[in-house]
């Protein structure tokens, strides 16, 4: 359920940063992180030293969650329940 969870807030903070406006440095970032975390909440019996370090996307999913605190306060809470689902998943 919270691999599900997660998909559902990610297309979630998509379609809010469409509707904003916002550069394309964080759209690049967004990006870039959507799929990180994508990849990590698919991988099957993840381990340390993965394709992808889950401790190294958590920390960047605070950085964007920081960012949008005062400029896009509805994405900064998506970002903030990512990051607890992940945390909860044990990410």
């Amino acid at each position: 359920m919270s691999k599900e969870r997660v998909k559902e807030l990610l297309a979630q903070l998509r379609q809010e940063l469409r509707d904003t406006d916002v550069d394309d440095e964080v759209e690049k970032l967004i990006g870039n992180l959507d799929d990180d975390i994508r990849n990590v909440i698919d991988q099957n019996d993840a381990t340390v030293g993965g394709a992808v370090d889950m401790n190294d996307v958590v920390d960047r999913a605070k950085e964007v969650e920081a960012n949008f605190a005062t400029s896009h306060p509805t994405a900064e809470r998506v970002v903030r329940e990512v990051i607890d689902l992940l945390v909860r998943m044990g990410i």
